[in-house]
């Protein structure tokens, strides 16, 4: 069986379930819609090769109509050498970023991302892109998401070097992109982010 498939049907099952708990005062059919997340939880978990209870309590974190997660990363230049920041986790670069929080908007969000993974401070000044993460050949994750890029412009001088999350930060032209996380950005994520760099005129994209 394809792996990423049984994911997907252990994420489907979960949001018909915490969709269902959320709408449903029926103790009967909240009974069954438990049952179908405990479920979703064993085929995810099966998929992770994690014990269930690990994704239980992943998957009781989540409440209310099921919705996709936002992640933001920012696209910030200087003149013609972009961004990247370097993961702890694996060591690997990436687009500043991450999920966006409560309370801030998606504009707040990567602009606060970007201020803590690099140092620098910016602004949101052009949406580039919404994209569903599903749909790129990202490394599989429990939960589905989509991807906003925002092109960010620079509004200060660099503040702090590094976090918990990231250890470096630096600028790179489009002939030296560092190996990617490609659990954050795609090569093909950043190619395209380069053309609308180059052509302005270039719409935003979205699957």
């Amino acid at each position: 069986m394809n792996e990423d498939l049984l994911l997907d049907w252990a994420r489907r099952v979960l949001a018909v379930a915490q969709t269902g708990l959320e709408y449903n005062q029926n103790p009967f059919d909240r009974q069954r819609y438990e049952q179908l997340r405990k479920i979703a939880g064993e085929m995810a978990a099966a998929r992770a090769g994690v014990p269930p209870f690990v994704v239980d309590e992943l998957f009781l974190l989540e409440a209310g109509h099921a919705t996709p997660k936002v992640d933001v990363r920012g696209a910030v230049f200087d003149g013609d050498a972009l961004l990247f920041v370097r993961e702890r986790s694996d060591g690997l670069w990436t687009l500043p970023g991450g999920w966006a929080d409560v309370g801030e908007s998606a504009a707040e969000s990567v602009v606060r991302e970007v201020f803590e993974e690099s140092g620098y401070p910016v602004r949101a000044v052009r949406l580039l892109a919404v994209l569903d993460r599903n749909k790129h050949p990202h490394p599989p994750i429990l939960h589905h998401a989509y991807k906003l890029f925002f092109q960010c412009k620079l509004a200060g001088e660099r503040k702090h070097e590094s976090n918990i999350e990231t250890d470096e930060a630096a600028f790179f032209g489009r002939r030296e992109t560092p190996n990617l996380s490609t659990n954050r950005v795609t090569r093909a994520q950043i190619e395209r982010i380069w053309d609308q760099h180059d052509v302005p005129t270039i719409p935003t994209d979205f699957d």
